[in-house]
């Protein structure tokens, strides 16, 4: 071996021992808290804490509620009221825990009582919701959170609540301004801010943007690319800006086929980001361009979209990219945040990232390099004929682990309790096209689209925003997802601003998903929730389990006697010493599918999946959990809401 080589071969290993040790240091650093959404930016939400274990869990408690609109700030917005939708996971930090109130707002919290300690006064108009997630920093010496409030990005003083009147102008960032094409008005995202070498990285979109393009939307071709950016967490000063839809001269630009780089965009970071601090990565899972379901006014694969990307956090520059779906077509965005492991695979000790998706694949590649640790292979898929679409010739497709979810559709997936049952679930899905995985969408009406294409997964997936979850001290990740294939139309807008050729008719109406037979909310066969545990050291699945019960009490089915169907709510796990919490998702969600919420909260065993515990909440739970210990005591916490109740945080804790 040459010097170069064995300098090159040492520094991989010492970077790689120094990776590891870092996010065991990140996880166990302060096993009492909880620093970032994901716990660490790791994103692993996981706690080494036992104090609530297999034997302690049964004795578990309300210990405190308090209003996703505390008392004290709503006294300072008279007139507003917490809302029935609550998709928010707090922070822990020393002796206050940090919230994002229904406003938009922080609030810091006594984590034994709930207590409100300092609130950021809300704005004179609404903030913009609360946001799903907040950040921490510190160097040391200073401590702040890190928010995005609206369409501005704030610092505050994690002690006092002060805001930093040197940070941005007067004291906040304006994240609408700085686009490379104009903005649709203002600024909307959802997610935390990740913070790595003192850069906060941003991710969002212009708003304005329409996600689901319907019949009924103002879909537009021309729409602003949702660059990410990175900012100074002293100053707020923009360091840089990574465009999604790539410009003339940069990386990836010649995908976008008859200069459509010029006028199509989305392409944003929607949920939640990753970060290596050794590394100094970012990595960013990213969305569908405009035009969920239909592409031909974008020819050409279109990085980055539907791609995850590493980006040197210092820089913004790109140091590698996976696409996942080429020229997509399927709203198969990477829909959550992926989670970063230290694994061992065949013997040799591997760094990996791993990335869950809305088509219920598992995408685990090497986090320095992104080389897939397991053969992602091309394969053909059919072509359809939308007039003018353009189809990609393959997809990629993932040789371990194995999907986690349903993919495409065939006569064997449907339910088969009765005969009966049976026979009509067949009749109903025969009225629609169907097949596997990547299936082009045909026009309705035609012999090839009758009345529509079954998609599956469907548009919410597999897995969402909620994302998995992992035990770094065994390599086990921990994954809910749904079964929800729903039903694609192609139609005409009927908007009169509206210039895309084609778009899909309107996904929130009662019958976006197939109805199954004698009133049952599906056609397929259960679960219609899971948990599934996959071993990212062998790429294997554990074990799968049903999250729920379903309609195992439906009329068609009680007299039957069914085990537990799985419930189909968006909810994202919490993962300690020997437990999983998982919820139902709550009932106030966009494009819900039939019965899929519920307010019970469960612990399964970590080893085998059975269920341990459960109770009901006041409300159901979509937002992922959170653990930590205060005052001598271990506490869970997580955000409820129903529609009969306005949304809160619930502490859990033993008498």
């Amino acid at each position: 071996m040459s010097r170069t080589l064995l300098k090159a071969s040492i520094a991989t290993v010492i970077l790689a021992a120094l990776g590891s040790s870092l996010l065991q240091s990140q996880a166990a650093r302060t096993p009492a808290d909880w620093p970032a959404y994901g716990a660490t930016n790791a994103g692993s939400k996981y706690s080494p804490l036992d104090q609530i274990n297999k034997e302690t869990v049964k004795g578990l408690r309300i210990a405190w509620r308090q209003s996703a609109l505390p008392p004290p700030v709503q006294k300072a917005r008279p007139g507003t009221q917490a809302p029935r939708a609550y998709q928010h996971t707090p922070l822990k930090v020393g002796d206050l825990l940090y919230m994002s109130t229904s406003l938009g707002t922080v609030a810091a919290l006594n984590p034994t009582t709930g207590e409100v300690v300092w609130f950021d006064p809300p704005p004179a108009k609404d903030a913009g919701g609360a946001a799903r997630g907040l950040s921490y920093w510190t160097d040391g010496k200073d401590e702040r959170i890190i928010a995005i409030s609206g369409r501005f990005l704030v610092a505050l003083n994690a002690k006092s609540g002060r805001r930093y009147a040197d940070f941005g102008t007067d004291g906040a960032v304006d994240l609408s301004l700085g686009y490379r094409r104009a903005t649709l008005g203002g600024y909307r995202w959802g997610g935390p801010a990740t913070i790595v070498r003192d850069v906060i990285v941003v991710g969002g979109m212009p708003g304005g943007v329409v996600d689901i393009i319907s019949e009924t939307a103002r879909a537009r071709m021309e729409t602003p690319p949702a660059d990410i950016r990175g900012f100074d967490v002293r100053t707020g000063k923009l360091l840089w800006t990574f465009h999604t839809v790539p410009s003339p001269g940069e990386f990836g630009n010649e995908t976008w086929e008859k200069d459509s780089w010029s006028y199509s965009g989305n392409v944003a970071v929607w949920s939640s980001m990753a970060a290596d601090e050794a590394l100094g990565y970012v990595y960013l899972p990213i969305e569908t361009p405009t035009g969920d379901y239909y592409g031909g006014t974008r020819p050409g694969n279109n990085l980055f979209a539907e791609s995850l990307v590493a980006l040197d956090a210092r820089t913004g520059k790109r140091v590698w990219h996976f696409q996942a779906v080429h020229h997509g077509i399927w709203d198969y965005d990477f829909p959550a945040p992926p989670v970063l492991a230290d694994v061992t695979v065949d013997g040799r000790r591997v760094s990996v990232i791993a990335q869950v998706s809305k088509q219920s694949f598992l995408y685990v590649l090497d986090r320095a390099t992104g080389q897939p640790i397991w053969p992602i292979v091309e394969r053909p898929v059919e072509r359809g004929d939308a007039p003018g679409e353009w189809y990609s010739p393959t997809q990629p497709f993932p040789t371990k682990p194995p999907a986690y979810e349903l993919q495409g559709v065939s006569i064997d997936d449907l339910i088969d309790f009765t005969p009966e049952l049976r026979k009509e679930a067949i009749e109903i899905v025969s009225k629609y096209k169907y097949g596997p995985l990547f299936t082009p969408f045909a026009i309705p009406g035609t012999p090839a689209g009758k009345e529509g294409t079954i998609l599956s997964p469907g548009s919410i997936g597999g897995s969402n925003w909620p994302g998995a979850g992992l035990d770094p001290e065994t390599g086990i990740m921990y994954i809910p997802s749904v079964k929800a294939p729903d039903i694609v139309e192609l139609v005409k807008s009927v908007h009169p601003d509206s210039n895309l050729p084609l778009v899909r008719r309107d996904a929130l109406r009662p019958a976006g998903y197939p109805p199954g037979p004698q009133g049952l909310p599906s056609p397929f066969k259960p679960p219609y929730g899971r948990l599934t545990a996959i071993d990212l050291n062998k790429g294997d699945i554990v074990w799968a389990v049903p999250n729920g019960d379903g309609p195992r009490f439906h009329p068609a089915l009680k007299a039957l006697n069914l085990p537990p169907l799985g419930q189909g709510g968006r909810v994202g796990p919490l993962v300690t010493k020997s437990l999983v919490f998982l919820g139902e998702g709550f009932d106030v969600i966009v494009h819900l599918p039939p019965g899929g919420a519920g307010k019970k909260f469960r612990a399964y065993d970590k080893s085998t999946g059975s269920v341990v515990w459960e109770m009901e909440l006041p409300g159901g739970n979509s937002a992922p959990p959170i653990t930590y210990m205060a005052g001598g005591k271990q506490y869970i916490v997580l955000a409820v809401a129903w529609n009969d109740m306005p949304a809160e945080l619930i502490a859990l804790a033993l008498p």
